[in-house]
C-alpha cells in the first residue's frame, strides 16, 4: 500500500474472543471487555463543544438553526470516525503512520500532520478552563482579577500532572484512560440529566428537541468564529478526530491486536511494538471475522460516541439556554462562560447545585484535558516511533523511554502558553483550526481505505460520507479564515 512505507506484512484477523479473553462476546462482554476508545473520545468532546462552545452559542442566538447543525456535525464526524477506524482495525496502524504511505511519504505527513494537530490543540484553553473551574471549587471567588487568573493557570498546570500521574499506571495506557473516562463520563452525563429534570422546565425541554431536528441555517447575526467552533468542536474535533482514534490500535480491534500497544510504566511491561502494519488475506473467514469486527465498531461508535455526544451537548445547552432565560440574567459570554452555570445557579437554586455545577466543570473540562494532552503526546511517539529505524534502536524499542519525558516538556510550554489568552477565545482557535484537517484527510481516507483488502474496503457511499465532511467543515474554516484575514466572513447569517 503506497510507496513511501514498508509494505504491510500479513496475518489473519483474531477472533475478538482471543483478544478479549472471554468465551463469548456478549452485551456483558462488550460493556466491560469492547466499549472503550470510544470514551476517550467522548471525555474529550464532553468538554469543548458540549460545555463551553454550543452552550454559549444557544444561549446567545437560541437553539433553532444551532440545533440543526450539531446534529450535521455529530452525524458526520461519527462516519468520519468510522472511516477513520476501519483504516485502523485493517492494519493496525495507527492513522498519522497510514499518511505516511501517501505522496509524498512520510517526512511530509507525519510533519504537516503534527503541526495542524498541534496548532489546533496546543493552546490550552480546556487546561485553563478546568484550572479556573477548581479555583472557584476551592476558594469560592470568580476569577476576576490578574492574581486569581494567576492562581487558576498555575492550578491548570498541576492537572497536567495529574494527567501524567494517571497515564503511569496499568497495562496498557489506553486502557487506564478508559476507565477514568468511564467514571467521569458517567458522573457527568447522569447528574446533568437529574439536575436537568429538577430546573429546566418541560416546555424548554420540547424547544430544545425541536431545534435539534429542525431544518435551519444558522441564526441571523451569529459570529463566524462561535459558529465555525460550535461545528468544529461537535461531538469530537472534526477533520482531526483521526488522532483520538489510535486507542483502537492499542485495544486490540482488529489487526491492532497484531501490532501492540503502549503500556504503562506502572503495572505493565513494553511488548514490541511493531512499526509496520499488518493487514488480512482476503479469505472467506477472514470476511467473516471482519464484519463482526465492524459490528463491534459501530457499537462504540454509534451507540457510545454519537449517542453520548449529542445526550451532553443536548443537556449542557438546555441547561445553560434555561439559565439565561431566568429574570435578571444576562446571556454568558466568552469570559463567563467556564463558570457560568455555577454562578447563575448559585443565586436562584442554593449552594448545592452551585457547588454541583463547579465540579461539574471541572470534569467536563478535566477530561477534555486528559484526551487532547494524551493525544497530542501519543501521535508524536507513535509518527517518530513508526517512521525512524533510528528513533527505535536509540529507545531500545520501549517508546515510554520518549513519551514520559517528552509528556513532562509539553506540560511546561503548555503551562507558558496558558498565561496568553481567556479560555473560551483558546478553545474558540482550536475548534476552527480542527475544520482546517476536514479540507485534508478525508482525501488521504479515500485512497488508503480504497487499497484495503476486499472485505474492509469503503463502498461508494463512504466516498460520498467523506466528501460532505470535505464540504460542510471545510465551508465553515473558509468562513473563519477570511474573517480572521479581512474582519468580516465571506458568508454572514
Amino acid at each position: 500500500m503506497g510507496h513511501t512505507r514498508p509494505p504491510l506484512d500479513v496475518d489473519d484477523l483474531p477472533e475478538p474472543e482471543e483478544v478479549f479473553k472471554v468465551p463469548h462476546i456478549g452485551p456483558k462482554q462488550a460493556i466491560t471487555h469492547v466499549i472503550g476508545p470510544s470514551l476517550i473520545a467522548l471525555g474529550i468532546s464532553i468538554g469543548s463543544g458540549e460545555w463551553l462552545l454550543a452552550p454559549l452559542g444557544v444561549a446567545s442566538y437560541g437553539f433553532v438553526g444551532i440545533g440543526w447543525i450539531i446534529l450535521i456535525s455529530a452525524v458526520l464526524q461519527t462516519f468520519y470516525n468510522m472511516e477513520v477506524s476501519r483504516y485502523i482495525m485493517a492494519t493496525g496502524e495507527v492513522p498519522i503512520l497510514g499518511f505516511a504511505r501517501v505522496a509524498p511519504g512520510a517526512i511530509f505527513w507525519v510533519a504537516i500532520s503534527l503541526a495542524i494537530l498541534y496548532m489546533a490543540n496546543i493552546w490550552g484553553g480546556w487546561a485553563a478552563g478546568a484550572g479556573e473551574s477548581l479555583y472557584v471549587l476551592f476558594t469560592g471567588d470568580l476569577v476576576d482579577t490578574p492574581s486569581e487568573r494567576t492562581t487558576a493557570r498555575f492550578l491548570a498546570f498541576g492537572l497536567m500532572l495529574l494527567v501524567l500521574a494517571i497515564t503511569l499506571v496499568g497495562r496498557k495506557i489506553a486502557r487506564t484512560l478508559e476507565l477514568v473516562n468511564w467514571v467521569i463520563v458517567g458522573f457527568i452525563v447522569v447528574t446533568l440529566l437529574i439536575v436537568d429534570l429538577i430546573v429546566v422546565p418541560f416546555s424548554t425541554w420540547a424547544a430544545a428537541l425541536r431545534g435539534l431536528v429542525t431544518p435551519a441555517l444558522p441564526p441571523s447575526g451569529v459570529d463566524a468564529t462561535v459558529i465555525g467552533g460550535i461545528v468544529g468542536y461537535t461531538a469530537l474535533s472534526s477533520g482531526l478526530n483521526w488522532y483520538a482514534m489510535n486507542y483502537y490500535r492499542d485495544h486490540g480491534y482488529g489487526m491492532g491486536y497484531r501490532v501492540g500497544f503502549i503500556s504503562g510504566l506502572i503495572g505493565g511491561r513494553q511488548e514490541e511494538i511493531a512499526p509496520v502494519g499488518k493487514t488480512f488475506p482476503d479469505t472467506p473467514e477472514n470476511e467473516r471475522r471482519w464484519k463482526r469486527w465492524f459490528r463491534l465498531l459501530m457499537l462504540d461508535q454509534w451507540v457510545v460516541f454519537f449517542g453520548g455526544a449529542l445526550i451532553g451537548i443536548f443537556l449542557t445547552t438546555l441547561l445553560v439556554s434555561h439559565l439565561a432565560g431566568l429574570p435578571g440574567e444576562a446571556a454568558p459570554t466568552r469570559e463567563t462562560m467556564p463558570t457560568y452555570a455555577a454562578d447563575v445557579l448559585s443565586r436562584h437554586y442554593g449552594s448545592f447545585f452551585y457547588y454541583w455545577a463547579l465540579l461539574m466543570g471541572f470534569f467536563v473540562l478535566f477530561s477534555t484535558q486528559i484526551g487532547i494532552y494524551e493525544g497530542l503526546v501519543r501521535n508524536v511517539a507513535d509518527g517518530l516511533y513508526g517512521t525512524s529505524e533510528r528513533f527505535r534502536q536509540f529507545l531500545a524499542g520501549d517508546p515510554r523511554r520518549f513519551y514520559y519525558p517528552y509528556m513532562a516538556v509539553l506540560a511546561v510550554v503548555i503551562g507558558i502558553i496558558l498565561f496568553v489568552a481567556l479560555p473560551v477565545g483558546l478553545v474558540l482557535i482550536s475548534a476552527n483550526m480542527a475544520n482546517l484537517g476536514a479540507l485534508i484527510y478525508p482525501f488521504l481516507l479515500m485512497y488508503l481505505n480504497s487499497k484495503l483488502p476486499g472485505p474492509a474496503r469503503m463502498r461508494w457511499w463512504s466516498y460520498v460520507i467523506l466528501m460532505l465532511n470535505v464540504l460542510f467543515f471545510g465551508f465553515f474554516f473558509i468562513n473563519f479564515a477570511v474573517s480572521q484575514l479581512t474582519g468580516s466572513p465571506l458568508v454572514s447569517f
